[in-house]
């Protein structure tokens, strides 16, 4: 089972990002291999509109079981949650800490955007 985190590092000691869309990067964790890689996202935090919406459809290409983030805006929210991708959002401070309350079931699951359109 895959479980994505927003970041702008390449390490689990790396900070997770407030910002879904507009993370630099995504790690994606295997909960099963116990490994993770990272992607980049700078293409769509660069752009002037539809970062939300290009963010989430990347990821749900991914086909993770869920998504850590700090939060989430209404068009990645739909996007996700159509492709049937778990949103929970954290306020922690690295993925490592986030992925820890996701195992230890500390995080609820978002029922709707908690931002929102065009959040920078």
């Amino acid at each position: 089972m895959k479980v994505v985190f927003t970041t702008s590092g390449d390490a689990l000691d790396s900070p997770l990002d407030t910002r879904f869309g507009r993370a630099p990067k995504f790690l994606i964790y295997d909960l099963d291999a116990e490994t993770f890689e990272v992607i980049d996202n700078q293409d769509n935090v660069a752009m002037a509109h539809g970062a939300g919406v290009q963010s989430a459809g990347m990821v749900a290409r991914l086909a993770p079981s869920a998504i850590v983030t700090g939060h989430c805006g209404p068009k990645a929210f739909q996007v996700l949650t159509a492709a049937g991708i778990n949103i929970y959002t954290s306020e922690a401070t690295t993925v490592a800490e986030a992925l820890e309350q996701y195992r230890s079931g500390k995080l609820s699951q978002a029922g709707g955007s908690d931002v929102g359109g065009h959040w920078v």
